[in-house]
Order: structure tokens, then C-alpha cells, then sequence
């Protein structure tokens, strides 16, 4: 793209996509040029919030726009796979909030059509561009860690009264918060999974997908490594905090995150009187790694109250700040100044970790190769 020409950004799903508009506004070389919602009422009202003119109720209509650039998908999970694909083969640049895709076809599908487009794709997870992964993923660069030697990621949440495709949704087929950090830090993919099913949830649920599990419980390892890490997964008919997770063990360092929201993660050090071993820490901010005009979204929501932020906002404690993140990042590899994080490749294993572990569970923890493309 011409270095003086903005990226112009259409917004598809208003939710949660609403969260990101005046980041790209305040993002130096971008534009949120459109909006897409079904629903007109609400379409309006955010375009006339944030001053938007294009809007658009219709997907396509989005698509055959020439002059967007690129689609930024906050649709629902079952619309993720299908509209990545149909942005790609119009020529449009996307971003894609969790997961990419529902099943390992889907994904191949989006891997090849990346390809052919030679546009850039991204899937939106939140997790690694969050305060605490930074923290964490900056003490192992610096060799503070020393090796790493196992990897662990939680997500538990309850789902109860979210949109209807989520209720007995296995726990597994959303992944990517925990299953994440733990290929990240490495900058490898998983090879294999484990998992175990545990408990059962309520009849009316398991109708839904045919999965009966409250929690999974999957170990994969490492393509190329000699560490496994092994994550949780749970939605619903269990009683914990909202809590995503990422727990690092080195042969220094360890890292471990707080058991509740308002606490520390603890560092554990290796060689020190045992009531030493363990000390709480502050985790620092990473605004520092932004455009200027962006930084300011890594500490608040992009609203003035708590009643207009998005559910899974307020319930994940504002995604460790990882909004600015993700827009940065997308937006500087569309520009060519590096890599996607996550690729479409790396989305892909990411996604399929957890499609993988649900099948692996559902055949009494039968070990599932990681295809890949």
C-alpha cells in the first residue's frame, strides 16, 4: 500500500468490534472507513456515535466495496470461517477475533486462501498482546527464566445467558485464550494433544453439540521442543471466577498467575531459602510499544462507563490491555513492517490445538496428530 495512503478499516459486528473504533480513529495511517451490522437500529447508533457515514447491514455489500481495504470480523463464531474466506477472495486484508474456524477444513480452507490472495490474515487473539503475556514473554528473552521447562494456560468462564450458539458450545472448540501463550512464547506450533473429558453438564446443554464435558483438560507438545504444556478449559456448570491463565516454569524463574482478580502473579526463584522462593509482582504496562495516540487504551475501555463495555470486556478484565496491541500489529503487517502475529498458518494451529484436544476427549483421550497444511 502507498506509505501516504490511510488503511481504510471496515468494522464487520458492532458488540464487541465496537470496542476497537476509536483506536483505528486515533491510529496514525488508518481510517475506519465503514461499519457492517444485520440490524439497522444499531448500526445508526454507532455510526452516528463515532461519526461514520458508510454503513452497511450486508456482508457483501462490504466486500464488493473498493475502497475498504481491509475487514476487521467480530461476527459470531459460527460466521468467523465463512466470512474470513469471502473477504480474502474479494482482496481484503482481515482480522478475525477467536477462533478462526470451527473445524480443521475450515481452517485449511482459510490457510489457502491467504496464500492466494497474498493478503494479510490475523486472528485476534487477545492474549498474547496482553500486559501479563508481555511481562512474561519479555523475562525469557532477557534469559531471566533461564530454560523453559513446562507451560500451563487456564480459561474458565461462565457462559450462562451469552448468544445462543454458545450454550454446550465444548470447552475445547474455544481455546486459543489459553492454548496461546504457551506456543507463543516458544514461537513454535503443537504437534499432538492429549485430552481428558471431566464431569457433565446439564442435559439441555449437551443436546446442543453432543458434548457432555463441564471441564477439558488437554497436554500437547511442542513441534520441535522437549517442553509440553497442558491447558483448561471450562463454559459452564462450574463455579470459579472468570480467570484466563498463563503459568511459565523455568530452570531460574518461574511465573504463576494470580489465583483471583485484585492479586499479584508470583515469581518463584530457584536457590533461595524456601520462604523466599515465592515473591508477588507488579505487572508493568507495555503502552511504551505503541503509536502515541493508541497508548492511552492499554489502561480503559474506549467508553466513559461500565454499562456500555462489551461482556467479555468487563468479564476479562479488559483483555490485559491487548486492544491497542492487536490493532498496531495487524495494521503494521498489512503495512509490511512485520509479520503477522498470529499468521493464518499459526491460527490455524492454534485453533485446531482445541479442535484436536474435543475430539481427543470425546474418544477417551486418544492421542490427535495436528494436521498440518
Amino acid at each position: 500500500m502507498a506509505a501516504d495512503k490511510p488503511i481504510r478499516v471496515a468494522i464487520i459486528g458492532l458488540g464487541f468490534g465496537a470496542e476497537f473504533i476509536p483506536i483505528y480513529q486515533n491510529y496514525p495511517g488508518a481510517e475506519v472507513y465503514a461499519i457492517c451490522r444485520r440490524e439497522q437500529k444499531g448500526l445508526d447508533e454507532c455510526g452516528d456515535r463515532w461519526g461514520i457515514k458508510v454503513r452497511y447491514t450486508s456482508f457483501d455489500d462490504v466486500l464488493n466495496d473498493p475502497n475498504v481495504d481491509a475487514v476487521h470480523i467480530n461476527s459470531p463464531i459460527p460466521d468467523h470461517a465463512g466470512q474470513s474466506l469471502a473477504a480474502l477472495k474479494a482482496g481484503k486484508h482481515v482480522a478475525c477475533t477467536v477462533p478462526m474456524a470451527t473445524t480443521i477444513d475450515e481452517c485449511k480452507a482459510i490457510v489457502e486462501a491467504q496464500r492466494a490472495a497474498g493478503k494479510v490474515y490475523m486472528m485476534m487473539e487477545t492474549v498474547v498482546y496482553s500486559r501479563e503475556y508481555l511481562f512474561v514473554k519479555d523475562l525469557y528473552d532477557k534469559g531471566e527464566l533461564g530454560r523453559l521447562q513446562f507451560l500451563r494456560g487456564s480459561h474458565q468462564q461462565d457462559m450462562n445467558g451469552w448468544p445462543n450458539y454458545w450454550p454446550g458450545l465444548p470447552p475445547m472448540h474455544y481455546a486459543t485464550h489459553c492454548v496461546s501463550p504457551c506456543l507463543a512464547i516458544l514461537g513454535k506450533h503443537a504437534e499432538h494433544v492429549v485430552c481428558h473429558g471431566s464431569g457433565r453438564i446439564r442435559e439441555e446443554l449437551i443436546a446442543n453439540y453432543g458434548s457432555p464435558f463441564a471441564i477439558e483438560t488437554a497436554t500437547f507438545k511442542i513441534k520441535g521442543s522437549d517442553v509440553c504444556a497442558e491447558v483448561t478449559r471450562s463454559l459452564f456448570d462450574t463455579a470459579r471466577q472468570y480467570r484466563e491463565s498463563f503459568d511459565a516454569y523455568g530452570s531460574v524463574k518461574s511465573f504463576e498467575w494470580q489465583q483471583v482478580e485484585g492479586e499479584e502473579p508470583v515469581i518463584h526463584t530457584l536457590g533461595k531459602p524456601e520462604p523466599e522462593i515465592p515473591q508477588r509482582v507488579p505487572v508493568p504496562d507495555f503502552a511504551h510499544l505503541l503509536p502515541a495516540g493508541i497508548q492511552k487504551f492499554t489502561t480503559k475501555g474506549v467508553y466513559n462507563t461500565d454499562d456500555e463495555q462489551h461482556l467479555s470486556f468487563m468479564q476479562g478484565g479488559g483483555h490485559g490491555g491487548s486492544h491497542p496491541h492487536l490493532v498496531h500489529a495487524w495494521l503494521s503487517a498489512i503495512k509490511g513492517d512485520r509479520p503477522a502475529l498470529p499468521d493464518a498458518e499459526t491460527s490455524a494451529n492454534w485453533t485446531m490445538v482445541g479442535i484436536c484436544a474435543h475430539e481427543s476427549a470425546m474418544n477417551d483421550g486418544e492421542k490427535i496428530v495436528i494436521p498440518t497444511f
